[in-house]
């Protein structure tokens, strides 16, 4: 059996003005192929934020710069726990020899940094060893939210209960 090369991620989508950092696990295929975020059109991610902030046009697909920047306006950030990993498919469970990303060199252009909301369990995983990788001033002041997946596999949760969650989570930090 042939060596696979290692998958390698997505860069952060962050500004100074990310108060809150959604963090999944690891894109799946489509998004890698995309080289988008939640690229899968099945994923709930982009419509449940669409419907959090309904007065503010989402982007088309087709422009995802702009989606990044509608994003980044409302104080919203996305990256993943691993930058780089071996899996075949998309599932978190065939995820294997994962390296973790550098969140302490991240914290330093997240000032206003106030929640780190984990998108699904595998994510949700880390969130000790993540906020642990950051200054420990911040440490205290920083939240670990778990959000449920908003990937297809995540079939068990229909889309007005993930929603509703993503609303309860985000609320406290002013993005709804």
């Amino acid at each position: 059996m042939a060596e696979e090369s290692p998958l390698i991620g997505l860069p952060p989508i962050v500004g100074a003005q990310t108060r809150v950092l959604v963090l999944g696990s690891f894109p799946g295929v489509a998004s890698l192929r995309a080289s988008q975020y939640y690229g899968h059109p099945q994923n709930h991610f982009w419509k449940i934020l669409a419907a959090l902030w309904p007065a503010q046009a989402l982007p088309s697909r087709e422009d995802y710069a702009a989606r990044c920047q509608w994003l980044l306006e409302r104080g919203l950030g996305i990256w993943d726990v691993y930058a780089a990993c071996e899996r075949e498919g998309s599932l978190d469970s065939n995820i294997c020899n994962a390296r973790v990303n550098d969140f302490a060199a991240l914290q330093k252009q997240l000032p206003r940094l106030a929640a780190i909301a984990h998108n699904g369990g595998e994510s949700f995983r880390h969130a000790k060893a993540v906020r642990g990788s950051m200054a420990l001033h911040d440490n205290d002041r920083i939240e670990s939210l778990r959000l449920p997946s908003t990937s297809p596999a995540n079939a068990s949760w229909s889309f007005d209960k993930k929603l509703n969650a993503w609303r309860d989570a985000l609320a406290p930090y002013g993005l709804v």
